[in-house]
């Protein structure tokens, strides 16, 4: 294993470090050495932890072999024991120096971490290294107690009662094995986490609890969570001795909250008054002892005895007044609904002593509320709550802090309180709380004041602790920033501080800020906005958009919950979040902890899933997602901030943390430097968005792309509150364009340099077909490694409503046209069979119906798609072979499909459809709805129509027919058609514009918009969104005029393309966008002609074409305009939008070159000269 030495010290790594490692290591042995503090700020991916573990247990076997060097020196008394090494160079580098050192000081390192989930990572660490230190897991009853009949209480406080009743009686079994059990070797020389220490406490029959804390004296490092050292009842509970000690808090962004919530509390009516009713209950039955003349009745059982749980009836009813007095001083003022009292953090002694609570009486009281809150814990039969008791209990230790005299007590009061305010305000939850506790009687639930003590400085906790003789502390995390404002609120000074570098290179990070999205729409979550509807509609095709470009996994993080489900309602109304979930399934993070799992192991199944596309993870910023949780590699490809998670403005705890902060700033005491309330406010808004951007980049191999949604992260202001490691790599952008063409470009290059090991299925050996026909990818049937992520991926949707998705959005492997076939064909097994041009049918040959557009529907539409999409797949697998595309020759298209259907074959459809109906029906509907349509041929008249298809609407099975029935109406009646059936059935039929003009009027735009000459020739594109889809036969044997140079090459007069492919696909862009938007892109274009400038073109179409999915087709088709040096870049950037290595850019673009060589042809050449010539074009 590779060692290295840092400031005298030798370290043994797994692997050579990199310099970011030794320069951390370095600033952790100063802070050892030089007993000063530090905030070391690493980003995540730099390995942190194991410097931290490597570099700490170093220096602390440095220092006894420091130790151990004096002692020989002391023995020797001058001489040496190694001539060439003198005891000199052995150094004192890690020792104190002047006094002299004994093993028993050497320091023990106190690990916290905020969560035990986060230290089993970091022990997990510890077992990669080469130290073998004695390890200690402290943790509470709630995660190491194996007595069933404890574990069985409901609250915590009650185990804690019950735990120390049997402790004190040895009458748990477990307890009493203790001493036995914690020399045991397996215990002492392994390294075990709280995980480990259950099993091995289950195994052996013995208390997890008590052998943590009985081997806590021997450890060499002891690992907690930080609130029990922040805790001052934590600490003193188990027993943590911190004189000496080197502390270190890891993930400590949270340390500041947690100090301020350590040491705050909120008293509310239900809690004071289900204290009384505990403290009553037991005054009636020690009545009932009284009066019987007996000391116990058999509601004590033997524990509670012989613990010396008996208490006076004075003394519990001297609790009782106290707590009726202090209910009553605190309903005592008159509270503004709306608003609060808000005192001096001092006025809590002046309360508290209106019910006879006084540092005098706080030792007497204290005692009183743990011993009845004992007897409750020891006895059987109906459960009480003592939750209000406890409560108190931990309010007496809180506020009455310290053991002053007399004279100093006023002093000591004032100290307590300086960090503090005293708010009084309305309980608004009562309606809740009535409803949740059915055990509680009517007296508790009523409304009343809630006492809140605050805390606002974390320099509160952090002195407290400095107060107990700790060597050092060091505070570090890999989102700190900005490190002068988060160390001036801890109030102690932090000599040494680090701002690290990442281990990646410039190629592995993509930091953009997306200011407008695809609609050029401003994006902004400020309150004035963040529920615009335009804005909302912007953030969500900018989501679409990105979820297109972004391979694998995509986070995307919302300020809070509230408007993370209030967009998402919005999205699923207005079809962006159909859209991101076809693309991405969207997985949303729950509230409650419950789920949370299930839901994860959804979205890591999904994104392995290698016939998926990946999904996309919902979650807010400061929530479970953004807090240490691993998205490495393919489950974090990118991360969209959504917004500036600033904390709720009008909340009245940060309103007054403001106004706190200001008055302190205000007051400039020497050599304390406060941060303002507008500075604290935007600091907790960018710490928790950097810490959502840690979730990209994991380790030195990952790579990731960061998209800052809000036009507030441009300004210099908020770039510089961003990690010292991202700043360099921020990019405002002012097009959405630009962002896709960059992010396409900069993840096509990453995946090159570092390509990701693709997994294969059992269905892939089966061809596309195969793949189309299987189960949707979230559930894939032939890889059995997947099968436990299935069944767990399955019962998302049942726990989460917001996971329901169309099943019909699970299939993957497809995307444009594909996609169509699919969801069609899911549509024809829905409803048996589509219904046909039923009123071609019976009218026989009338021309005047003009529903013949949409006539080929049904069974045959989906079977045409269905063969289309196979062909698409054939194809495409022929390219990727290496083989030629094919151009099929056929006859020239009829202007209309139903002019192709012969008689016989819509009179088969109509029988088809009657037949299924008939099925579905009852006799007399059937002959009444075919009565209707033979009255609405005759009469047009709607009304008649839509009275007897109404029995359609009665049942959902048969909603598919009712829809059917819009084909079948004419023109000028299929708006109201469609209203009736969203109406009946909560889904329209898909009406368009277009779909009220008749054939004459079609023709007649048709005829509008396109130039008289016919088209040379038609390519078809890959996606088959082209309209010149094929060559037209008729054409090429009229002989040789057409293939001329002139036929093909641009008219000198305007702008206007003189081929049809170029007209049409004009006239197709006009329907989409409209006027505005159809000027902005021929301008675009106009503009690319003069300049020839790429850039400019691109960034306009992409913003136009990616706004909604069905432009995706004009954005293929737009390679038309593309000139042949710039092909390349764009097919690129398809590629990447639609994920398909063979795009369509490449095929519908005919350059000036290869006009040459068509005009170069003779003009009567074979049929296969011209079929390989397009061949050899496409290849180029």
């Amino acid at each position: 294993m590779p060692s290295l030495t840092l400031r005298g010290v030798t370290v043994n790594f797994p692997f050579p470090p990199y310099d970011c490692q030794k320069d951390y290591m370095s600033k952790v042995i100063e802070c050892l050495q030089r007993k000063t503090n530090g905030v070391l700020e690493s980003p995540t991916g730099t390995g942190k932890t194991l410097c931290l573990l490597c570099a700490t247990l170093a220096w602390r076997e440095h220092f006894k072999d420091t130790i151990s060097a004096r002692k020989i020196a002391e023995r020797l008394q001058g001489g040496e024991m190694f001539p060439n090494t003198p005891l000199a160079s052995w150094g004192t580098a890690a020792t104190d120096g002047d006094t002299p050192t004994y093993y028993t000081d050497v320091p023990k390192i106190i690990y916290a971490s905020r969560t035990h989930s986060q230290l089993t990572q970091v022990i997990s660490e510890l077992k990669n290294s080469s130290y073998r230190p004695k390890v200690c897991v402290l943790g509470s009853r709630e995660q190491l107690c194996i007595n069933q009949e404890v574990m069985r209480q409901e609250s915590n406080h009650v185990k804690v009662h019950m735990c120390r009743g049997k402790v004190s009686t040895r009458s748990c079994v477990y307890y009493n094995n203790v001493e036995e059990k914690s020399t045991d070797k397996d215990l002492v020389n392994s390294i075990l986490d709280v995980e480990d220490l259950v099993k091995f406490g289950s195994k052996q029959r013995v208390c997890p609890y008590y052998l943590s804390r009985s081997i806590k004296q021997q450890a060499d490092i002891i690992f907690m969570p930080y609130n029990y050292l922040l805790d001052p009842k934590s600490r003193r509970a188990h027993n943590i001795e911190l004189n000496g000690a080197v502390v270190i808090f890891d993930e400590a962004h949270n340390v500041e909250k947690t100090c301020e919530e350590v040491t705050s509390f909120d008293l509310t009516p239900y809690d004071v008054a289900s204290a009384i009713t505990a403290v009553d209950r037991l005054l009636v039955d020690q009545a009932k002892q009284v009066s019987h003349g007996d000391s116990v009745t058999e509601d004590f059982n033997v524990e509670s005895l012989t613990s010396g749980l008996k208490i006076e009836l004075d003394t519990i009813a001297k609790i009782k007044q106290i707590l009726l007095d202090l209910e009553a001083a605190i309903d005592s003022y008159d509270v503004p609904s709306d608003k609060g009292i808000t005192k001096p953090g001092i006025f809590i002694y002046e309360l508290l002593e209106r019910a006879h609570l006084t540092y005098s009486s706080k030792t007497a009281v204290y005692e009183a509320l743990e011993q009845i809150i004992g007897c409750f814990a020891g006895r059987t039969g109906v459960f009480l709550n003592t939750s209000g008791l406890q409560k108190l209990a931990d309010i007496i230790q809180l506020v009455f802090c310290g053991e002053p005299s007399e004279k100093d007590r006023q002093q000591q009061m004032q100290s307590n309180t300086s960090n503090f305010k005293v708010h009084i305000h309305k309980d608004t939850s009562y309606h809740k709380k009535k409803n949740t506790d059915v055990w509680a009687p009517s007296s508790s639930k009523k409304q009343g004041n809630i006492l809140s003590y605050w805390c606002f400085s974390p320099g509160f906790s952090m002195q407290d602790l400095k107060s107990q003789g700790v060597r050092c502390i060091i505070l570090t995390s890999g989102t700190l920033s900005p490190l002068t404002s988060f160390t001036s609120e801890m109030r102690i000074e932090f000599p040494v501080c680090l701002e690290n570098s990442h281990v990646i290179e410039r190629d592995q990070i993509f930091v953009s800020i997306i200011e407008r999205g695809p609609d050029g729409e401003q994006l902004s979550s400020a309150f004035d906005r963040r529920f615009v509807p335009e804005n909302m509609t912007s953030l969500g095709n900018t989501v679409a958009n990105l979820s297109r470009v972004v391979p694998h996994g995509l986070l995307v993080f919302f300020p809070s919950f509230p408007l993370m489900e209030k967009t998402l309602e919005f999205w699923r109304a207005n079809g962006h979040a159909d859209r991101i979930d076809s693309i991405k399934p969207i997985f949303v993070e729950p509230k409650g902890k419950g789920t949370f799992t299930e839901v994860m192991e959804g979205y890591y199944s999904k994104v392995n899933d290698p016939a998926s596309k990946g999904g996309s993870f919902f979650a807010v910023c400061r929530g479970k997602a953004s807090e240490g949780l691993d998205f490495a590699d393919t489950f974090g490809r990118g991360v969209i901030i959504t917004g500036l998670p600033f904390p709720p403005k009008m909340d009245p705890r940060v309103i007054l943390k403001m106004q706190f902060l200001d008055e302190m700033s205000r007051k400039k005491a020497p050599g304390l430097k406060y941060l303002s309330g507008q500075e604290w406010y935007k600091q907790q808004a960018f710490r928790a968005v950097n810490q959502a951007i840690g979730r990209v980049i994991r380790h030195k191999e990952d790579y990731g792309a960061i998209f800052l949604c809000d036009q507030r992260f441009k300004s210099s202001d908020a770039r510089a509150q961003l990690p010292s490691w991202v700043r360099p790599y921020v990019r405002p952008y002012d097009g959405f364009g630009n962002v896709v063409r960059d992010v396409s470009q900069f993840f096509r290059v990453a995946n090159k340099m570092r390509p990701m090991v693709e997994k294969k299925t059992a269905a892939e050996s089966c061809g596309a077909v195969c793949l189309l026909n299987t189960q949707p990818s979230g559930f894939p049937s032939h890889s059995s490694s997947q099968s436990s992520h299935t069944q767990k991926a399955k019962a998302l949707d049942a726990h989460l409503p917001s996971l329901k998705r169309r099943r019909l959005n699970g299939h993957t492997g497809a995307n444009g046209m594909d996609r169509i076939c699919i969801e069609y064909e899911c549509e024809v097994q829905e409803g048996q069979k589509r219904p046909t041009n039923l009123l071609d049918a019976l009218e026989r040959g009338d021309r005047h119906n003009g529903g013949d557009d949409d006539g080929v529907v049904g069974e045959e539409k989906a079977n045409r798609l269905s063969t289309l999409s196979l062909q698409y797949d054939k194809r495409m697998d022929d390219e990727l072979r290496g083989g030629r595309r094919k151009i099929k020759l056929v006859q020239e298209q009829k202007a209309s499909v139903s002019e192709d259907v012969s008689e016989e074959g819509k009179a088969s459809r109509a029988k088809r459809f009657l037949a299924e109906m008939k099925k579905s029906l009852c006799q007399v509907s059937f002959d009444r709805i075919v009565q209707a349509l033979q009255t609405y041929k005759k009469t047009d008249n709607l009304d008649v129509l839509l009275t007897e298809t109404a029995v359609l609407s009665e049942d959902s099975h048969t909603h598919s027919l009712l829809r059917g029935f819009y084909q079948f109406v004419r023109p000028h009646h299929k708006k109201s058609f469609d209203e009736k059936c969203q109406e009946l059935t909560g889904q329209g039929c898909g009406y368009k514009a277009d779909h009220s003009l008749s054939k004459d009027e079609k023709k007649a735009l048709m005829v509008q918009n396109a130039p008289d000459t016919q088209p040379a020739v038609g390519l078809t594109s890959s996606t088959g969104t082209s309209t010149c889809s094929q060559l037209n036969t008729q054409q090429l044997n009229r002989g040789g005029h057409h293939l001329n140079q002139q036929g093909l090459r641009e008219p000198q007069t305007g702008s206007a393309p003189k081929s049809e492919l170029h007209a049409a696909f004009l006239a197709d862009v006009k329907k989409a966008l409209g006027a505005e938007k159809s000027a902005q892109l021929f301008k675009a274009i106009h503009s690319y002609k003069k300049t020839d400038n790429y850039e400019n073109l691109v960034t306009t179409v992409v913003s136009l074409f990616t706004e909604r999915d069905e432009d995706f087709g004009l954005l293929v088709r737009f390679g038309v305009f593309i000139r042949p040096q710039h092909k390349k870049q764009y097919k690129e950037m398809l590629d990447a939008l639609i994920g398909q290595s063979a795009s369509a850019a490449d095929v519908p673009a005919v350059s000036e070159d290869q006009q040459c060589k068509v005009s170069s042809l003779p003009p009567l050449r074979t049929q296969s000269k011209v079929t390989s010539f397009f061949s050899s074009s496409q290849k180029d």
